[in-house]
């Protein structure tokens, strides 16, 4: 199976575990408060703090609504996929809103 092949395939999984769409809308605001803290834990290290926890505290709330576990408790690898989940959708929000 090539490295496509089986990004299309955890991309797809992780849409599978992520379908109530409460717990779609907190991953939307989670994952970019995650993926933005990381840099700012070097430069602002209380912000960085802040948006980290805030951001891991609206993904379990998601999944609580999912009634289900984080996909990255059965694959570590799945904490890169939700980024590349967020991207997609966005990606996808922007070509709907585009005129045609």
């Amino acid at each position: 199976m090539g490295a496509t092949t089986k990004l299309r395939e955890m991309l797809d999984n992780y849409k599978a575990d992520h379908t109530h769409p409460m717990n779609r809308a907190t991953h939307m605001i989670g994952i970019p408060m995650i993926v933005v803290s990381l840099p700012l834990l070097v430069v602002m290290p209380p912000a960085g703090i802040a948006l980290f926890v805030i951001g891991w505290v609206f993904q379990f709330i998601g999944h609580a609504f999912e009634g289900n576990m984080p996909s990255f408790f059965r694959d570590p690898r799945y904490l890169l996929v939700g980024p590349m989940f967020f991207v997609e959708k966005v990606r996808g929000l922007a070509g709907a809103a585009r005129p045609t």
